[in-house]
């Protein structure tokens, strides 16, 4: 609709210019109403549903099957339930190395330990955050295929990841 509007006032009135200066999503109705010259241009230019589908290029057929991907809810099937992707797990650095990290920025003061470039799977992940939660007795979770850990036992967990095979490094404050 605003490609339509944007085509129809390619050339406004100093007014009509006055007027859509202070247009906002709620006041376009108004516009409409005040400038019956913009109104008879806007309304010139409808077209069906069909034929806007096919100018944004879905066909009418393809949303009537369902491969509609912007589709959250329909009256027919109820709310659409899609397919998650599946979670990846980390990456590793280039030098092998997992980096152990202490952040406190964005997180309200608190201290965090971020432990990055393990190439493993999302479940395996989750297995070593419990194995050092437990280990730490504090609180954790895995993002993103990051591990993070709510305390600042640096060494403790340097020590369990070394046990278990893992070059580890130390990486900002």
């Amino acid at each position: 609709m605003w490609t339509i509007l944007a085509e129809a006032i390619k050339k406004p009135s100093q007014a009509e210019k006055n007027l859509l200066a202070f247009v906002s999503l709620g006041k376009l109705a108004l516009l409409l109403m005040l400038t019956p010259n913009l109104t008879a241009k806007v309304m010139a230019q409808k077209i069906s549903l069909a034929d806007w589908q096919q100018q944004r290029g879905r066909s009418a057929d393809s949303v009537a099957d369902g491969n509609n991907d912007s589709l959250v809810y329909s009256t027919d099937k109820g709310k659409i339930d899609k397919a998650r992707p599946t979670e990846a797990g980390g990456t590793a650095y280039p030098d092998g190395a997992v980096r152990l990290r202490r952040e406190k920025k964005g997180r309200g003061g608190k201290t965090v330990l971020t432990i990055s470039g393990i190439a493993k799977p999302v479940s395996e992940l989750n297995e070593l955050c419990a194995a050092l939660k437990k280990k730490c007795a504090c609180g954790g979770a895995v993002k993103d295929g990051i591990i993070e850990i709510q305390a600042d036992k640096r060494e403790l967990i340097e020590q369990h990841l070394s046990q278990k095979g893992f070059n580890v490094k130390w990486a900002g404050g």
